[in-house]
């Protein structure tokens, strides 16, 4: 499949869960489109600049309104909702785990008052960006999220992203590592979540594929945001397109149930 038809049947995709949301009068790109840009900005990587250059050189005759950069990446920005329609549900069980995202070297810490993101560690050595939690559902696939500055401990991450999913069926959990225990002093753990010891749950190593594919080809470790609502956008396009991605022909599973992961296929 070349480009271009990849970009046809994202649009399709798109377009398809966006039914329910209207264009505005005064606006130049229907919703699905911008979507679709967005979903593509986040599968290519790169920063804005590089990205606007290589839509507009090849594709714009499949985005003819396209708008300026700025106003493009300010729209997206202001639309990042959008992206909450691509989440999944949550199964049976979910496993939750933090990936570091670097926006800048630690040694230019400090040189500019907008910064956004801290200093925290990451796989032993110091970075400065953001933490971003993912709630991930039996299949693989991100049910919830949410971002803070990198030296947010994860426990903090209990009410926004494990507690809200608190269910009232029998034996609906989601798996932790010890990153996610608080104590009873600080409110104690979601009656949800099991804190799994090393070499317990092996079900959990399936957030690694995950991160690894985040990694290698939704560049997710090393971003460009400088504004804390375009790092949201990009976060939350990067779940849409990841989630998108993963369902493009169904779900895979071998013999022993599990879902085989691979986007690799359209990295851009």
């Amino acid at each position: 499949m070349s480009t271009l038809d990849f970009i046809i049947a994202l649009f399709c995709r798109i377009d398809e869960a966006m039914q329910g949301v209207n264009k505005r009068k005064n606006a130049q790109l229907y919703p699905s489109e911008l979507v679709t840009i967005a979903c593509l900005w986040a599968l290519k990587g790169g920063s804005t600049r590089a990205f606007y250059r290589w839509l507009k050189r090849d594709y714009l005759c499949l985005f003819p309104h396209l708008t300026e950069r700025t106003r493009l990446f300010r729209a997206i920005a202001k639309h990042r909702e959008w992206a909450m329609v691509f989440l999944c549900e949550q199964t049976f069980f979910s496993i939750a785990d933090s990936f570091s995202i670097e926006l800048i070297h630690p040694r230019r810490e400090g040189r500019s008052d907008k910064q956004i993101g801290k200093k925290g560690k990451s796989n032993g050595r110091w970075i400065v960006g953001a933490k971003f939690v993912a709630l991930i559902n039996q299949y693989g696939l991100i049910s919830d999220w949410d971002y803070d500055s990198a030296n947010v401990a994860d426990n903090a991450f209990d009410e926004s992203v494990i507690g809200c999913h608190e269910s009232g069926e029998e034996g609906t959990c989601t798996f932790s590592d010890n990153g996610f225990h608080r104590s009873k002093k600080r409110g104690g753990d979601p009656s949800n979540l099991v804190i799994c010891q090393r070499g317990q749950r092996n079900e959990r190593m399936l957030v690694e594929t995950v991160f690894s594919l985040l990694t290698g080809v939704l560049h997710l470790k090393r971003l460009y945001q400088r504004v804390w609502d375009y790092l949201e956008a990009r976060l939350g396009f990067t779940v849409a397109v990841y989630n998108l991605l993963v369902l493009w022909d169904g779900l895979v599973t071998d013999d022993n149930g599990r879902t085989r992961l691979s986007i690799a296929e359209f990295a851009l």
